[in-house]
């Protein structure tokens, strides 16, 4: 170990740091990233031996492994899992689940993330923990992206995740987490390392021409030089060599092994295919290719490998290089005998991957049996692993038919374990074999998947259009559903699409329609887009209404721009509380985004800011779990109306250039209606009128309703009655389309801001329902007291403008609740001074969301849900907040946040 950690000094005080802060209480994540050989492995040696009061859990992603679900996962939560029934019920069966221990659904990849925090967290809190995980660029797909959303997650656990990640090629991996880049040695540690390995002397040149062309590499140092005399060594190695350090390693590996006898290669060979380690296992395989328990000697003596109570290789790339230079033949022969010592029944499915690999032709037994280990891993979770399951099985079909439906389901897997670039090849194989109608659909639709799925901008139009075009004549379900896709692409597209919207509409319209909730609404959207929004509205509500029963919530993202144009607002918060337990019960990754960003607008509109926050802040937190985007409506919302100006003109400004480069038009639309709400609640309404106008002249689903209130109200207010009236006329229209109270409300605001008279404000406030438009209501009072005041009312002005100011700053509308201060201190009246909704000051944003979900009653474990957090971490975060405000309970937290 000394001589392996050889100037190392810097790296190990890093780790030693590391295990003092895990004693200390808190969590760290550290990633030690370097080149093949750099070290990593012996540190990560000297870290487990430093941690000797730790509990230690340690794996490493072995290459031939990286297809099988959770195989690396299970190594590291293996020693933990006397712990599981401390987990939450959903996580616990999740985890099982996904483990193979129990039966059930699929679980959700974050059910299973947080049951892992939850796991570390609970272990860290009896001992600390320390889970070492080395060669991540091996890890298969599903314990890579589990151990990097716990990396994400912790903090106050006792738990230390610390990686070793090959460099260059494995960058993307783990990015974001600390790292600690390994280096190599200085030339001075070099030419000792050198040195302590040369046959001879050799010429202080050549040495120097040797460590130069290392770079310092510790293992190339230690390596490369073996089995050289010192005249093959007078040119550095033989000579100078372009090719990669690791690859040239590597071959001297490769070179030591061909020097071996022939049963002790197949030993390496035997060892290096069965990744777990299992010698029991790996003795029997052996007695059936005739080779004895001796003929390990010369390889470990060589000091390849250890086989001991597991089997350990010198280096990954040992195993490498046992696994790369074997004949073919030879690799099907080890394979072929794993899989005949491999416990059918306790370990199917590697038994089918060994068959798999040793199989010389087409063999449809085989190929049954890796669909049936697809059905398990799906059933686990593991869509990767599924994929590769069925993918090989395709490859081993004879008959082309069932060799078809394999490579589509192997397609629809890869894109559904987020691998949409894989997806083309496993299409064009499927469509070498005959396809039913069915079949031919399932590929056109999955084609227009991967169409939007890489790109929800305008060019995601064309894909979805010639796919639904193809499904017109195989599948009308699924050419509707296509076309649904299609349009909803183009409304997405918005001003950045041209005409695609009406030649989208128009197509779609030649389908015959039908009466499920998507065929319903596709026949709102094409008449909305094609003869107006007068005659699409009263078929919009319908599409709507049949949904509010419905669990599709992959459709969402058009639903809700579909109520807000219908002006349902009952739908609107219906729908989305529905959504939001459908997914928090596991029901949608893909939808999840969309539920918590609507929900969020839901409760924005009916005056819960501090609600809506929880549930933006939650979907953030899910986006940087996941990397996928929520709809920024809410967000933007919030910021405009709660935070500074310089602040919201600063993401709208971010906003609008993101949907620019990214063809969403509609997002720009979005912008323009928060412009336009920015100067309003300001006082600024000729610019309020210039950011409106410029949103209508290319009117979005949805947001023009919403851009229509702002321009009334900025053109009334500025003196333009005539483009005041002209607005006031047009909501009269789409009012009448589809009268509900929400709509009603509004034509009479807007009429009352035109036509100043109370009957207008009085009418407008008994249609808004308060307690699901609590923000309109609000401004609906504002504007009542404006004018009541300008009427020289002045009593009458105080009740309305009391009641808009208490209102606006229980919400936390800053900007809305100080104007309404200004015009209650213009009537006479002595205006108390109050703060927003906001958290204490003192609090961290994670810590002010931590602290509304407690006061609205969450449990440690809900939190810990809904913001990915572990119930260790949350209690610590309550512990900090109650410190700061100078509280011990749950009860005072209420009341100090009650009070702001």
């Amino acid at each position: 170990m000394e001589t392996l950690l050889r100037g190392r000094r810097r790296e190990q005080e890093e780790l030693d740091r590391l295990l003092r802060d895990v004693r200390g209480g808190r969590s760290r994540v550290l990633v030690l990233r370097g080149e093949a050989g750099a070290g990593k492995t012996a540190l990560l040696d000297y870290l487990t031996e430093a941690a000797t009061g730790e509990r230690v859990a340690r794996t490493a992603g072995v290459e031939p492994e990286t297809e099988i679900a959770y195989s690396a996962l299970q190594q590291v939560c293996a020693p933990l899992m006397g712990y599981l029934d401390r987990l939450p019920d959903p996580q616990r069966q999740a985890l099982a689940t996904g483990f193979g221990l129990a039966a059930g659904e699929p679980p959700d990849a974050l059910i299973v993330g947080l049951a892992v925090l939850g796991l570390f967290a609970e272990a860290g809190a009896d001992q600390p923990l320390l889970c070492v995980v080395d060669d991540v660029q091996w890890l298969d797909r599903m314990s890579e992206v589990i151990l990097t959303f716990v990396a994400r997650r912790l903090d106050a656990e006792s738990v230390a995740l610390v990686f070793g990640a090959r460099s260059p090629g494995g960058e993307q991996l783990l990015g974001g987490l600390p790292e600690l880049r390994v280096e190599g040695l200085s030339d001075a540690d070099a030419r000792a390392l050198l040195d302590s390995v040369l046959p001879g002397r050799v010429d202080a040149r050549v040495r120097d021409r040797i460590v130069a062309e290392t770079r310092g590499n510790p293992l190339a140092l230690l390596e490369l030089p073996r089995g050289l005399s010192p005249a093959e060594l007078a040119f550095g190695f033989g000579g100078h060599s372009s090719a990669p350090l690791a690859g040239r390693v590597e071959a001297g590996f490769e070179r030591r092994i061909g020097e071996l006898p022939e049963d002790t290669r197949t030993v390496l060979l035997a060892a290096a295919v069965e990744p777990v380690g299992d010698v029991p296992l790996l003795w029997r395989a052996l007695d059936r290719l005739g080779v004895g328990v001796d003929a390990a000697g010369p390889a470990e003596t060589a000091g390849l490998v250890e086989i001991g109570t597991r089997v350990r290789f010198r280096h990954p790339l040992v195993r490498s290089a046992a696994w790369r230079s074997a004949p073919l033949a030879e690799l099907r022969r080890v394979h072929g005998a794993l899989a005949e010592v491999t416990d059918p029944a306790q370990d199917p499915d590697r038994r089918a991957w060994h068959r798999a690999h040793a199989a010389v032709g087409p063999e449809e037994q085989v190929a049954v049996e890796l669909e049936e280990s697809a059905g398990r891993a799906l059933a686990r979770g593991g869509r990767s692993a599924a994929a590769a399951f069925l993918e090989r099985a395709a490859q081993l079909t004879p008959d082309p038919k069932p060799r078809a439906r394999r490579a589509l389901a192997a397609a629809w897997a890869q894109f559904t374990a987020g691998r949409p670039a894989l997806v083309p090849e496993l299409l064009a194989a499927a469509e070498l074999g005959p396809l039913d109608p069915l079949q031919q659909a399932d590929v056109e639709v999955l084609r227009s998947q991967i169409a939007f799925a890489l790109n929800p901008g305008r060019s995601a139009v064309e894909p979805l259009l010639a796919a639904a075009n193809k499904l017109a004549d195989l599948d009308q379900d699924a050419a509707r559903r296509t076309f649904f896709a299609a349009t909803g692409a183009a409304v997405h597209a918005g001003r950045l699409g041209g005409d695609d919207l009406r030649r989208v509409a128009a197509r779609a319209r030649e389908v015959p329609a039908d009466e499920s909730a998507v065929g319903l609404l596709l026949t709102g959207l094409t008449t909305w887009a094609l003869d107006g929004p007068v005659q699409g509205i009263p078929l919009l509500a319908r599409g709507v209404g049949a949904f509010v029963h419905d669990d599709d919530l992959d459709s969402l993202w058009m639903v809700v721009p579909a109520l807000n144009e219908a002006r349902d607002d009952e739908a609107f918060h219906r729908l989305t509380e529905r959504a939001v337990r459908l997914v928090r019960e596991g029901a949608s990754i893909a939808g999840r985004p969309a539920a918590l960003s609507f929900r969020a607008g839901a409760l924005l509109h009916a005056g819960r800011f501090a609600d809506a926050s929880v549930l933006v802040d939650e979907a953030k937190a899910f986006q940087q779990a996941t990397g996928m985007f929520p709809p920024p409506g809410a967000e933007l919302s919030l910021v405009v109306l709660r935070e500074p100006e310089e602040e919201a003109r600063a993401m709208l400004d971010a906003a609008a250039e993101a949907a620019a480069e990214r063809g969403e038009g509609r997002v720009l639309n979005h912008v323009a209606y928060h412009r336009a709400l920015l100067h309003n609640q300001y006082g600024r309404y000729q610019a309020a009128a210039t950011a409106a106008r410029g949103a209508l002249e290319h009117p979005d689903l949805g947001i023009h309703r919403w851009v229509l209130n702002e321009l009334v109200e900025a053109a009334a207010r500025s003196g333009d009655l005539e483009t005041a009236a002209r607005t006031r006329d047009r909501i009269a229209e789409l009012t009448a389309a589809n009268p509900t109270p929400w709509a009603r409300g509004e034509l009479a605001l807007a009429s009352a801001l035109v036509t100043p008279e109370e009957k207008h404000f009085e009418e407008a406030l008994a249609l808004l329902p308060a307690s699901r438009l609590g923000l309109e209501v609000a401004r609906t009072r504002l504007l009542y007291g404006e004018w009541l005041r300008r009427e020289n009312r002045r009593v009458d002005a105080r009740a309305q403008l009391r009641a808009a100011y208490e209102a606006f700053g229980t919400m936390g509308a800053a900007a809305f609740a100080e104007r309404a201060g200004r015009e209650l201190t213009a009537t006479g009246e002595t205006v108390r001074a109050r703060s927003t909704a906001s958290a204490p000051d003192s609090l961290t944003s994670q810590e002010s969301q931590i602290a509304r979900l407690a006061v609205a009653g969450r449990t440690n474990p809900e939190i810990g849900a809904v913001l990915f957090l572990s119930p260790r971490t949350v209690e610590w975060h309550l512990r900090k907040i109650f410190t700061k405000l100078g509280i011990t309970s749950r009860r005072e937290l209420a009341k100090v946040l009650g009070d702001r």
